[in-house]
């Protein structure tokens, strides 16, 4: 471990609900990401990207001049703010954003000092090439001029979600899995997420859900609304696989107490019926929902409990727009809307 850590220097990683100087995404082009439906899932993306740049700057990767200029024309067909989307040139290997992107870390008193810290990226424990995408972080750094921190230990940044006043929340089931970081322990796994995400507090729940191929990551089951308040998945049909770890989960929840001592308030959130494709159960979970400067981007998947999910996060944020997005398709990649996005925080502001 490095000697000065940003923790040390005075940094922390913010909650998603404060301000953003931009969001970042990994535009796709890889047929292996969405097998036979990489076309038909661009309509959704494109409007992703749309919904964003109503409310701050997209900064999108893309792997060359020639899909820049696809995806401009795209972008274009769903009426985005063209104005509001920076393009840089950078080859990838996938298009989850929120796992091989940097990690933007602000300072608590010095309102203008922004850092990025460097995980190392495995691709979920070597379950695909990641050669480029291990890349992203620093070509960022490079591009913004930024300081950057590099702890030498894998990590994603859909295996952890913070409240911004100390608290990460994470689980076992990813971040002690030995396809990560099989060397160390889980106090010295806690010790690096204090260290280099800023944070006093780590709370473990177990299991992720059927069929998420990243081993259970908690943007899919449980994620901080305001600095007391989580919203947890939970699967209400007791025949469902997902119903025994979710209950767990939420059971643990109400154990939980924060660096004040309060028990956090939890707000359920109901499971859309079971996603399918080519047989294989797919992680779908309006928990993958991106909260962005004025609005909130909720995954949904053409089924009745749209419905109810979106009514439940649009009470959880009475000051922003909810907007909802077909995945349907998208989830055949293996996630959704927090998995694509990747928030640059804003410097110079009241956090």
């Amino acid at each position: 471990m490095m000697n000065e850590t940003p923790k040390q220097l005075g940094y922390y990683f913010p909650a998603e609900w404060t301000p953003h100087e931009a969001t970042w995404l990994t535009w796709p082009y890889q047929e292996d990401s969405f097998p036979d439906v990489l076309e038909q899932i661009y309509s959704s993306y494109c409007r992703f990207i749309s919904y964003i740049s109503r409310c701050e700057k997209v900064c999108l990767l893309v792997p060359s001049q020639q899909e820049k200029r696809r995806a401009e024309e795209m972008i274009k067909l769903v009426g985005a703010n063209l104005s509001m989307v920076e393009f840089y040139v950078y080859p990838t290997n996938d298009v989850w954003c929120r796992d091989h992107g940097p990690a933007f870390l602000v300072h608590r008193h010095n309102a203008t000092s922004k850092v990025i810290v460097d995980w190392e990226f495995n691709a979920w424990g070597g379950k695909y090439p990641s050669n480029l995408d291990n890349g992203v972080p620093a070509f960022v750094a490079a591009q913004l001029g930024l300081q950057v921190f590099r702890p030498g230990i894998v990590m994603e940044g859909g295996s952890v979600d913070f409240n911004g006043a100390g608290t990460l929340l994470t689980t076992e089931a990813c971040l002690l899995n030995p396809n990560r970081n099989p060397h160390l322990s889980q106090a010295k796994i806690e010790e690096y997420l204090c260290e280099y995400y800023g944070v006093d507090q780590i709370l473990w729940l177990e299991d992720g859900i059927v069929g998420d191929d990243t081993d259970g990551h908690v943007d899919d089951i449980c994620r901080f609304v305001n600095k007391s308040t989580v919203i947890a998945a939970v699967e209400y049909r007791e025949s469902d696989e997902n119903y025994v770890p979710l209950q767990k989960n939420l059971k643990r929840l109400k154990t939980f107490r924060l660096i004040d001592g309060r028990q956090p308030d939890v707000i359920e959130l109901p499971m859309p019926k079971p996603v399918e494709y080519r047989g294989q159960r797919l992680p779908a979970s309006y928990a993958n929902f991106y909260i962005c400067n004025s609005g909130v981007m909720v995954p949904v998947f053409r089924c009745k409990e749209d419905g109810v999910a979106l009514k439940i996060i649009e009470q959880a944020f009475p000051d922003r727009t909810i907007y909802d997005v077909d995945c349907s398709l998208i989830v055949t990649g293996l996630g959704t809307l927090h998995c694509l996005s990747q928030q640059e925080p804003l410097v110079g502001v009241e956090k």
